[in-house]
């Protein structure tokens, strides 16, 4: 008879006399399987302290110039309060980049934002970040964004200080603090008080410095207008002019001959106004009143800004219009270049270069004669024209001006003087003729009493009446002194131009027929 198996005893057995109860629940293997994975989780979140699935949220990277003091873990703080980690510190050149994040609570950061290494205790180590997340005007910082050195410090130690302040260093130090002290409380010396300006001479350093502090308020008041004016007058003004400096500053350093130039020549300017240095400090004291000046001056040349700008919005289009315009007048200026040729106005400038010199000689002899010129208009204008236009009255006037009554005379005289005969032109006179006897004295005679020896004797047609106008007892003066357009204008109507006596009388002497 063939003995059955038994089986062996498992998990499933089930002796109620042992166990009382059946088995249930893992078995001892998948328990410490279980207990091991929680105690690895528990032992990352105690040192991760975030889930491995987790995005690191917002980072950015700030630049310092020297990062040997911090480590990755490090709190990022902002006001004291934590908002994120250090994440990573690698070298960048002499530089180095630092990673970090911030939580949602400390966004946003602005392009502006500061950074500054801080240390945790007193005496160093555990150092955190001090994040300022800058001016809410300014542009957000992306999130990878990075702030630049310019915008980054580290914190002074105290053993830095210490280090920096070594026995020779503190010698120095005094040395320069003691000479200091003695250049503000020593009085000057004769020798120092030369050249000096008379309100400081005298006075020790402290005293003088004192002095000054009496213009200290005008001056602090010009200087925070200068500070105000360079900020700008909008939001990031001043970062975009320290920008472009910065693009200046980088082309001087990419032209080191020509800046080696700049240097040697600036050298040779400051050595040549050393040399004039009495011409400088005139120069510098007359700077003030052209200051004060210009304060007063600025405010209008201010006032025709906004007229300029939009004169200058005006002219906009009129300078788009201008590269046509110049592609258009081309052909002129060619033609115009072929015209001022050797052959063409070249050749005239030529004669006339050579012409110059005699002509403005010429110009510079006219000045006398244009002078007289206008003192000859003048007399004509003033005294000549008024006295011709006067109508000679009295008995022999013929009620005409009198430049007419000397035009007639004139043409009297020509046909008096006209060809009669072959001996050419004379004058024809009719020397006498008439019943009445006449006499004169002969011009320039002896000076014994009248006789038939001294006086001229004539027949005339009728009776003499009278000589106008009258002769004057002498000639008139003849004064060269005084310009004629300032001479009175003769009278011809006034008391000498009445009718006198007659130049021949009647004559005495019985003369024949």
């Amino acid at each position: 008879m063939a003995r059955s198996r038994r089986p062996k005893p498992g998990a499933t057995d089930f002796n109620e006399g042992i166990y009382h109860r059946p088995p249930v629940g893992l078995s001892f293997f998948k328990t410490g399987v279980v207990v091991l994975v929680v105690a690895l989780v528990l032992t990352y979140f105690a040192f991760a302290k975030e889930l491995p699935w987790s995005s690191p949220g917002y980072t950015a990277t700030a630049t310092f110039r020297d990062a040997s003091t911090l480590r990755v873990s490090a709190p990022v703080r902002i006001a004291g309060v934590n908002v994120g980690e250090v994440t990573g510190v690698e070298a960048d050149g002499d530089e180095a980049k630092v990673t970090f994040t911030v939580d949602p609570e400390g966004l946003p950061l602005h392009e502006d934002a500061r950074i500054t290494i801080r240390p945790r205790l007193f005496l160093g180590g555990n150092y955190f970040l001090d994040l300022r997340p800058g001016s809410p005007s300014s542009p957000d910082l992306p999130d990878g964004g990075s702030i630049p050195a310019t915008q980054t410090a580290t914190a002074v130690q105290l053993d830095e200080v210490l280090m920096a302040l070594q026995r020779g260093d503190r010698r120095n130090l005094g040395d320069a603090l003691e000479g200091f002290g003695s250049a503000l409380d020593d009085p000057p010396t004769p020798a120092m008080d030369v050249g000096m300006d008379p309100e400081v001479q005298g006075l020790s350093g402290a005293e003088a410095i004192n002095q000054s502090f009496d213009y200290g308020g005008r001056a602090g008041k010009s200087s925070s207008q200068v500070a105000q004016a360079l900020l700008g007058e909008q939001a990031g003004d001043l970062r975009g002019m320290i920008r472009a400096s910065a693009r200046v500053f980088d082309q001087l350093a990419s032209r080191q001959s020509e800046l080696s130039d700049l240097v040697t020549n600036f050298s040779i300017t400051t050595g040549a106004l050393a040399a004039e240095s009495r011409s400088l400090e005139d120069t510098l004291a007359e700077l003030a009143p052209t200051v004060e000046q210009a304060q007063r001056d600025l405010p209008v040349i201010n006032a025709a800004f906004p007229p300029l700008r939009a004169f200058a919005r005006e002219l906009t289009p009129s300078v788009e219009e201008l590269p046509a315009t110049i592609r258009a007048g081309m052909p002129w200026l060619r033609q115009t270049g072929h015209l001022v040729q050797k052959s063409e106005l070249g050749g005239i400038v030529d004669d006339l270069h050579a012409a110059t010199p005699t002509l403005s000689q010429g110009t510079a002899n006219l000045n006398g004669l244009l002078l007289q010129l206008g003192r000859f208009s003048r007399c004509q204008s003033q005294v000549l024209t008024p006295t011709g236009d006067q109508v000679v009255g009295g008995a022999f006037g013929i009620g005409q001006p009198s430049f007419r009554e000397f035009l007639y005379s004139v043409a009297a005289q020509s046909g008096e003087g006209a060809y009669f005969d072959g001996n050419g032109s004379f004058l024809r006179v009719q020397p006498g003729g008439g019943p009445v006897p006449v006499e004169a004295p002969i011009p320039d005679g002896a000076d014994s009493p009248v006789s038939p020896d001294n006086v001229n004797y004539a027949r005339a047609i009728a009776t003499p009446q009278g000589t106008e106008p009258l002769k004057p007892a002498q000639e008139p003066p003849v004064r060269t002194d005084v310009p004629c357009f300032q001479s009175e204008m003769p009278a011809l109507n006034g008391p000498q131009a009445g009718p006198g006596p007659a130049a021949l009388s009647v004559t005495t002497f019985p003369i024949d027929p």
